[in-house]
């Protein structure tokens, strides 16, 4: 078996070998391996650098006593830095999991996304959790910032996390159990020091003397800095880090506090690090300089042929993202689309797949060579000046007696007609292509070795092929070839295409499977043939995961797994959260929906089933483990003490904690139920406890269950069913489609959460724009109108009151309110068309966007009232009136001044409407139906710009009230009958 320090001791040798240095962990705690200096520092600056070594990493907050068999206040990273990025980091990080005895081909190892940042150190990078058999073993992370820095050259940090892997590797269920040394266990060693220091940090640490310490240490590092010593002075930046988490896991760091430390250190990891990068430089670069990597050289190709052949196009990747390969699928096709218009090339229809690893365009009957073609170049007009004739004429090598004359846009030009002879395939694809692949981008973009290109991952190879010739394509540093690259654990890795015609039958018989909809059908056949006949898969209800895991693997294989039937006696929404966002498992239930001890994960490519699905067994039992102690431990705990842990967790710096939201929402819950008489000691005991559950241990470590956990703790603790239900509902809806409150005190919960996000955000942080939305205003704004559109009860609330009524810790002025009030219109205009309500009489509803159920009630009687002649015949007579009147005119007139039958008549119609108390169509049209008629008499009969001008003011005054009968009830104009 392999201990854990022979693990350690081949990581080690692995890395040197390959050409890193080997450093001593960081003198002071340290909560990763990438506050090191060998680390934050290092990759700063232009010098290359390699290195590896371990780290204990000290989280306060992780501490558990010992007792959780996965959590350690204390675990051990192995860090590696490769700076700058290699070119094959995956490749290298696979060969050393082969160091260590980890068969990569009889495993499934996964590459899934995880975006990386730290706010306190100004730093971020975008990549990957490794995943083993299911288990997230390693970080994987390409840095692109650090101190607040853009990072150029680009470092790859590698961070194992030694226990786990050792856990997996050695088949133990806890880490005291990993064998240490030959005949030493781990709780041998450490057991200890785990417990004790867990004892300092949540219950001992003197919290007086960590603040001290915590100012002195900040202090210290400021004097550093100013003294131009950056290394002593990230020191006492790190013992800064130390001391708040201590005094975090004490509780004793206020929302306020921990805004101002935070800041505090991105503002000395800031500086320390110019500092850095400044000292660096006046030493010269001691250890050289990064040189750039140098553009590619086109593949040397010949056309052998003269017919139409297939195109294909190969973009390979390091591992996209789900939602980016998603997005790049459609970015390669209209590219392609738009590039092949642009040439006259004939050719037909473009298809385009994708899988993690590839993008590929496919394109048949890709014509041989373009047409010729004759293009007019337009000249000056022919009375220009000689000088300008012919100095046009010199611009294109030619003499002015070569020039011909055309009439363009009705004037006599001057023309040059260039005869194009048309370019062969390879030579315009190359053009065409390499726009395609130079043009792609991501939601957020990082860079790696090549000095040029920028996406969401690498991009690593291109293959590209016109028939059975290579298309020499060159994108910055990298040229296309004919050879693509299978799955990493296939042998040989690489494979030369003989021809476009068979290159996706080439990655078929190599198991990669390109099409999206191929692979989804395979995971969902399987998954079925599975579980089939005990139980079955909701593959309607999971269509949004299955879609995920379809883009997470190339060769999609099934397998079924089990846990322990005491697992089930956690919440199911416990047991689905974990498997679904956790592990990206497909739940399992039998006929009647309840849930059955097995899971179906999808492997990537062929491997050992049966340690696959250990593997992947081992790991769900560890996260069911830590569910039920954090479960266990949170019904031990009073209600009233989750809530007081509220005030430790921060909203934002400028709007409090989350007590101080609970608080707020609490106070306009209470607020709006007794302005619109739907108070109830429901909702007064609800609104005491609302969002209790974010201050319990297994909402912390699995924040969907919010709401979830409230209903099910509430009720464990004594409360009544209304009561849960109503802390359940206030979460509602969590996303668009999802269930809405179905009672009252749920819904003006969930209604005060929205309006006291969106006032709070709105006047601190603004309303979002583009696709930017990192606080979800959006959903929210789509909460309050389905909210409010789902419950009669509120028909009378203005939404635009209400939002006035979320008072703020900061000022929300009259133009935030305004701002916010435009923000809702659009929402529910684009939610009103995306269900398939005609454009023109969304909009003619949306003055009542404030009270979205007042707008829907009038649009269900527009969807009648069109086709009933009444309506249209009242619509008509306003619109008339509308038309003729100049704006601003007021509905007002003399009486005395009118004397003609017909506007005596129409006078008398409008005096006699009575219109109704509420917005109602039908009502509306029945009290004005009597001014059809004269209305159309008056339009026949009276000449309404008299010369007089009494008169016309009166007559004007008159059809302005016509106008005003339907003011605020619809946007008239909008209206197309």
């Amino acid at each position: 078996m392999l201990t854990m320090q022979e693990a350690l001791a081949r990581l080690t040798a692995y890395w040197t070998e390959h050409g890193a240095l080997i450093v001593q962990p960081m003198n002071t705690e340290v909560g990763a391996g990438t506050l090191n200096p060998a680390t934050f520092l290092r990759v700063l600056g232009p010098e290359p650098w390699r290195v590896v070594y371990v780290e204990p990493s000290v989280r306060p907050d992780d501490s558990r006593y010992g007792e959780n068999p996965n959590r350690l206040q204390t675990h051990t990273q192995l860090q590696v830095i490769l700076k700058p990025d290699p070119g094959n980091p995956q490749e290298l990080y696979l060969g050393s999991l082969a160091a260590i005895g980890i068969d990569v081909g009889a495993h499934d190892v996964r590459f899934v996304e995880d975006n990386w940042a730290s706010p306190a150190l100004g730093a971020w990078g975008l990549g990957w959790e490794v995943w083993l058999d299911g288990l997230e073993i390693t970080q994987f992370t390409y840095f692109q910032q650090a101190g607040g820095i853009n990072l150029d050259p680009v470092s790859v940090e590698i961070t194992y996390g030694i226990e786990r892997i050792i856990m997996a590797l050695q088949d133990k269920q806890h880490f005291k159990e990993i064998e240490y040394a030959p005949g030493v266990s781990y709780g041998e060693v450490f057991g200890q020091a785990e417990y004790e220091m867990s004892r300092y940090y949540l219950d001992d640490a003197d919290i007086e003397a960590n603040r001290k310490l915590l100012d002195l240490y900040a202090g210290e590092a400021q004097r550093m800095i100013d003294a131009g010593l950056p290394v002593p002075a990230h020191s006492y930046v790190l013992k800064c880090s130390q001391a708040f988490n201590v005094l975090d896991s004490r509780g004793a760091v206020s929302t306020a506090e921990r805004a101002a430390e935070f800041g505090r250190m991105r503002r000395l990891a800031g500086e320390v690090a110019k500092l850095w990068v400044s000292r660096r430089a006046e030493l010269d670069h001691p250890l050289g300089l990064v040189a750039d990597k140098a553009p590619a050289r086109p593949a040397s190709t010949v056309q052998t042929g003269d017919r139409p052949r297939t195109l294909v196009f190969e973009i390979g990747t390091e591992e996209l993202p789900p939602a980016e390969l998603r997005n790049a699928r459609e970015q390669v096709l209209r590219l392609v689309t738009e590039g092949l218009a642009g040439t006259r090339l004939a050719h037909g229809d473009v298809r385009v797949f994708g899988t993690p690893r590839r993008l590929i365009a496919v394109v048949p009957e890709v014509a041989a060579r373009e047409e010729d073609h004759v293009r007019t170049v337009r000249g000056p007009k022919t009375q220009a000046p000689a000088k300008a004739v012919e100095g046009f004429a010199r611009g294109h090598g030619v003499t002015a007696d070569e020039l011909a004359t055309e009439e363009i846009n009705g004037a006599e030009h001057y023309v040059l007609r260039k005869q194009e002879t048309g370019r062969d395939a390879p030579q315009v694809l190359a053009e065409v292509l390499a726009k395609v692949a130079g043009g792609l981008r991501a939601a957020k973009n990082m860079r790696w070795n090549d000095p040029k290109l920028a996406f969401s991952r690498p991009l690593r190879w291109l293959t590209a092929l016109w028939g059975d010739d290579v298309v020499p394509v060159t994108v910055s540093t990298l040229a296309a070839g004919r050879q693509t690259r299978l799955l990493r654990t296939a042998n040989p890795p690489v494979v030369d295409i003989a021809s476009a015609e068979t290159f996706l039958e080439t990655l078929g018989v190599n198991g990669i499977v390109a099409d999206h909809e191929d692979r989804r059908e395979l995971i969902v056949i399987g998954a079925q043939d599975l579980v089939y006949p005990d139980g079955r898969v909701d593959v309607a209800g999971e269509a949004a995961l299955i879609d995920q895991i379809t883009d997470l693997v190339e060769q999609p294989l099934p397998l079924l797994g089990t846990f322990d039937e005491g697992y089930l006696t956690l919440p199911d929404a416990v047991l689905t959260t974990v498997m679904r966002k956790h592990q990206r498992y497909l739940p399992v239930r039998d006929e009647d929906g309840k849930l059955l001890p097995m899971f179906v994960t999808v492997a990537n490519g062929p491997v050992d089933v049966e340690l696959v699905r250990a593997g992947n067994e081992a790991v769900l039992r560890a996260r069911y483990e830590d569910a039920r102690f954090f479960y266990r431990a949170d019904l031990d705990t009073p209600l009233a003490d989750m809530k007081a842990r509220l005030t430790r967790l921060t909203f934002t710096d400028k709007l409090g904690s989350m007590a101080d939201r609970a608080g707020r929402i609490a106070a306009l819950a209470l607020t709006l139920g007794e302005r619109l008489g739907l108070s109830s000691p429901t909702l007064t005991r609800a609104a005491e406890l609302v969002k209790f559950d974010l201050g319990s241990q297994l909402v912390t470590e699995m924040t969907s269950l919010a709401g979830v956990m409230a209903r099910d703790y509430a009720v464990r603790a004594g409360e009544s069913r209304a009561v849960a239900e109503a802390l359940f509902e206030a979460e509602l809806p969590r996303n668009t489609g999802d269930s809405l409150p179905r009672t009252l005190p749920g819904a003006l919960l969930s209604l005060a959460d929205r309006l006291d996000l969106v006032a709070g955000l709105a006047a601190t942080v603004g309303l979002p724009t583009g696709s930017s939305d990192p606080f979800a205003v959006r959903r929210a704004v789509l909460g309050l109108l389905a909210v409010h559109r789902s419950t009669p009860e509120f028909a009378s609330l203005s939404l635009v009151d209400a939002l006035a009524l979320a008072t703020q810790p900061v000022p929300v002025s009259a133009e935030v309110l305004a701002a916010v009030g435009d923000f809702l219109a659009k929402r529910l205009e684009q939610a009103l068309t995306e269900e398939g309500q005609p454009v023109d009489r969304v909009r003619a509803v949306l003055p009542h966007f404030a009270r979205p159920s007042v707008a829907d009630t009038l649009l269900g009687q527009l969807t009648t009232a069109v086709g009933d002649p009444g309506f249209t015949a009242v619509a008509a007579a306003i619109q008339r009136a509308r038309r003729i009147v100049p704006d601003g005119t007021p509905a007002g007139y003399d009486v005395s001044v009118l004397k003609e039958p017909a506007e005596l008549a129409l006078h008398e119609a409008v005096s006699g409407v009575t219109l109704p108390a509420t917005p109602d169509l039908p009502q509306f049209v029945a009290a004005t139906a009597g001014l059809v008629g004269p209305v159309d008499t008056f339009f026949d009969d009276v000449l309404v710009m008299a010369e007089d001008p009494e008169l016309r003011a009166a007559r004007l005054g008159l059809l302005a009230a016509v106008r005003d009968l339907g003011e605020g009830l619809l946007d008239w104009p909008q209206l197309r009958l």
